[in-house]
């Protein structure tokens, strides 16, 4: 129920301050409702879930890193890696722009492995970094940011420089495809994320790895004392938020149909944004795979609803930016009270 004081009267100033950001989100859904009245319908509303689907993947690879007072400038770009090697190892034999002519078919299965691997190998850098070397995560992300960037710009280059696609249909029934439950249909998507949010539930709440997630976000050091390896730990959430970053990128270049170094541009603010808004605290120990989930749709509303009504790109990107720091603000206020 509604915060309360001492004296067991509501406590308005505690109600704004925990539940602020929403009303603020809520009043610009309503905006959007009495602008566009025709945003409220199934098929809108599929098209949310849908791309909720990707984002909802990368957020949660995110979300590990700031439970553990971390985070990731690097992610939108390791999704943009995955997503040109996956485009590049999937487009279709008779493709005449095919990439690399020479290479052989690779099967779904052998392409996610691969992919994943690498990112599992850069993300665990970044937690070899962060762990061993206590080089800020801002930091150390953010010079992997650049580094895969440069990586991939190469890797497209040497692809023909060109926007990669013809992918083979296995990998677009793969991305696009669906299911049909009579008259409703429910896309592979869909459900893709919601088994990495189950796996990823499981491993939060169910597993020593999990508790001990959270016991070196909450005090690393008071975690250490307690037995925790601290630097496996780090380098284990990081190495998992790769994974997610690389499966998320191989579904987003299959979904769009293809591919380029430029893809996956500003992923990591809309994840991160979505992990704060739902609640994971950038101060550490706190946050529910049930509040990223609500964070990636909420802010997937917001963003569809600002394209449906017509709304500029540029201005997107700044009520997004608003949306962070007013995420941050009110996260910082709450860690401030509790001290």
């Amino acid at each position: 129920m509604f915060a309360r004081n001492n004296e067991g009267k509501l406590d308005y100033k505690k109600i704004i301050i925990e539940s602020g950001l929403y009303l603020v989100l809520f009043c610009m859904l309503i905006a959007i409702i009495i602008k566009e009245p025709t945003f409220l319908s199934l098929r809108n509303f599929k098209n949310i879930l849908t791309q909720s689907s990707v984002r909802t993947i990368i957020a949660l690879g995110v979300a590990g890193l700031i439970v553990t007072q971390g985070t990731d400038l690097s992610a939108g770009r390791q999704v943009g890696l995955s997503a040109v090697i996956s485009g590049t190892l999937l487009q279709s034999m008779t493709n005449v722009n095919k990439a690399f002519p020479k290479l052989g078919e690779f099967s779904i299965f052998t392409t996610i492995l691969i992919v994943v691997l690498v990112g599992v190998i850069i993300a665990s850098i970044n937690g070899i970094v962060v762990a061993t070397l206590n080089v800020h995560p801002f930091i150390a992300t953010m010079g992997t940011m650049t580094i895969v960037y440069g990586i991939n710009s190469l890797y497209y280059d040497k692809a023909g420089a060109a926007p990669i696609s013809g992918f083979v249909e296995k990998y677009s029934k793969f991305a696009q495809g669906y299911i049909q439950i009579g008259s409703y249909t429910i896309p592979y998507l869909i459900i893709y994320a919601a088994i990495a949010t189950l796996i990823m539930w499981t491993l939060w709440n169910k597993t020593k790895f999990g508790k001990n997630v959270f016991a070196v976000g909450g005090n690393p050091e008071a975690a250490k004392v307690s037995g925790v390896n601290v630097v496996l730990t780090l380098m284990g959430i990081y190495a998992l938020s790769g994974a997610y970053y690389a499966f998320g990128g191989f579904l987003e270049a299959g979904r769009i149909g293809s591919a380029t170094n430029n893809l996956g541009f500003m992923y990591e603010m809309d994840a991160i944004a979505a992990c704060v808004i739902g609640g994971v605290s950038f101060y550490g120990g706190v946050g529910r795979i049930s509040g990223v989930i609500t964070g990636v749709i909420i802010l997937t509303i917001i963003n569809y609803g600002l394209t449906y009504t017509g709304v500029s790109p540029y201005w997107q990107y700044i009520i997004k930016g608003i949306i962070i720091v007013t995420a941050v603000a009110f996260d910082s206020i709450k860690y401030a009270k509790k001290k």
